[in-house]
């Protein structure tokens, strides 16, 4: 009786080989899905962080003091003399500024004087579990971030 030699692969081969290869696709996937929501909040925060410090430099050289809006409810902000910048779907916005700059519950404002001073503050933009602290401190009116941090629930 001749020999047979087994050419090719069983069904269980090729099914153990397809489940390894969608476990690895769903790990890139997640892996991806979050660095992308981390670009997502980083992007809008430095173009935050941009707008808030071209409003300081124009009370500066305008010699006036200028503002920033923001709309909380409304996840959007506005520069002086600019359009309203709407953040990404989803994303959260949190304000914290002077009493005195509140317009009503959602609305504010970060006020800078001509002297590079300002109000003060800070923003916070959340998306998921990422969260981006803009600060502004009130006695030089520095704009600086804060790196994410996971947020506590």
């Amino acid at each position: 009786m001749p020999m047979r030699v087994a050419r090719g692969f069983t069904l269980v081969e090729i099914l153990a080989v397809v489940a390894l290869i969608a476990l690895a696709m769903t790990l890139v996937a997640v892996t991806v899905g979050d660095g992308l929501t981390g670009a997502r909040v980083k992007a809008a925060s430095r173009d935050l962080v941009a707008a808030m410090r071209y409003t300081r430099g124009q009370a500066i050289v305008k010699r006036e003091p200028q503002a920033i809006a923001i709309d909380v409810d409304g996840r959007r902000y506005r520069a002086p003399r600019r359009k309203w910048v709407e953040l990404p779907k989803n994303m959260e916005m949190k304000l914290v500024t002077a009493r005195s700059e509140m317009e009503g519950e959602g609305i504010g404002r970060i006020r800078f004087f001509p002297d590079g001073a300002s109000t003060g503050g800070n923003v916070e933009l959340i998306l998921g579990e990422v969260a981006w602290r803009i600060e502004v401190n009130w006695l030089t009116g520095e704009v600086s971030v804060i790196e994410p941090k996971d947020r506590e629930r």
